[in-house]
């Protein structure tokens, strides 16, 4: 398993060259700053999941040139006596807890997550009237127009705002994660707000944490014929031949150095392909190593079966099963930031 020969160099670019390709052909720049932003709390249950946890339900208001529009997160704070390690979690459901998002587990495993429904932010389909779209106006006759994964970025950075008023929160262990199209929108929100120490991205796939040059199960062409809504009307020009193309998905993953990256496959994930995340992992080391610290360490030449590597700035493990977050992959995470929590 080798990375493309014919892969573009991040080293080409400067980090804001390479941010403003991913924008302006993939995701859309993202919204500008709004104008306020207020946190309300709504209900706070103190004795939460057998009196280990407070769960406070929280309304972000946000208003932007004379409108407004707000949506709903959750932080399940572990009681621990002092600050813990906080999670932002892009989730497909405003339900906690959820089957992405065992709550009691991860208390128990020390974590605070704040977690969102998506489709609170923006629907989970073409209409960018509503929400966080009707707030900016999105005008998707432009080329360079937000697609929903840089709404829902947008979004993580709102709850993440919160976060860094919040005294239980560790502020220097935040991360922000999420799977599938989630996992790829997590991977441009640390790309994007640099307040994410860490980015934990599960079976992100195509245009998450896969190269497209080699890639099997879904491709560019796939997905952007499926979900054009997702991404920036430019990126239709950009799927016909992954081979043509001037970036690839290592550059996201290398926007995130000199960061913490924890990127999960499973084996039998096939379309989004275990193998082309493994290698964008690789392909993004050199740029966590410019960065003056390792990128992925004792991984090989292709992912082993169990194995979690998880001593360098990029980790990854490769878990049994099919396409799912499962209480593995929190758990391989959650040991990942642990080891790698500044003191």
């Amino acid at each position: 398993m080798k990375i493309p020969q014919n892969l573009p160099r991040f080293s080409d670019y400067t980090r804001e060259e390479a941010l403003r390709l991913l924008l302006e052909k993939e995701y859309g720049c993202p919204p500008p700053q709004p104008d306020t932003l207020e946190f309300h709390v709504v209900r706070r249950e103190e004795d939460a999941f057998a009196g280990k946890a407070v769960h406070a339900t929280v309304e972000a208001w946000v208003t932007f040139q004379g409108r407004g529009f707000s949506f709903p997160f959750h932080l399940v704070c572990p009681k621990a006596g002092q600050p813990v390690p906080g999670v932002v979690l892009l989730n497909f459901t405003p339900a906690v807890p959820a089957p992405y998002l065992p709550s009691e587990e991860l208390c128990d495993l020390g974590l605070a997550v704040a977690s969102f429904h998506c489709g609170d932010v923006s629907p989970d389909n073409g209409d960018f009237t509503s929400k966080a779209g009707g707030l900016f106006q999105v005008d998707r006759s432009l080329p360079t127009a937000p697609g929903k994964l840089a709404l829902w970025a947008w979004g993580a950075s709102v709850v993440r705002e919160y976060l860094a008023a919040c005294p239980e929160i560790d502020q220097k262990a935040v991360a922000v994660a999420g799977h599938s199209r989630l996992g790829k929108t997590a991977l441009l929100a640390g790309a994007l707000d640099k307040r994410f120490q860490f980015v934990f991205a599960n079976e992100s796939g195509c245009s998450g944490a896969a190269l497209y040059r080699g890639k099997q199960g879904e491709t560019a062409a796939d997905i952007q014929r499926v979900f054009p809504y997702w991404f920036s009307p430019s990126f239709a020009s950009c799927t016909g031949d992954p081979e043509q193309l001037p970036f690839d998905q290592h550059f996201l993953l290398s926007l995130i150095a000199p960061r913490k990256l924890y990127v999960s496959s499973a084996a039998e994930d096939l379309w989004s392909d275990p193998a082309a995340e493994f290698l964008g992992c690789l392909a993004a080391s050199p740029a966590f190593e410019a960065a003056g610290v390792p990128g992925l360490v004792g991984a090989g030449e292709e992912p082993q079966l169990g194995q979690a590597c998880h001593q360098g700035n990029i980790g990854y493990h490769l878990r049994a099963g099919k396409h799912f977050l499962s209480r593995e992959d929190w758990r391989q995470f959650a040991a990942y930031l642990f080891l790698h929590r500044e003191k």
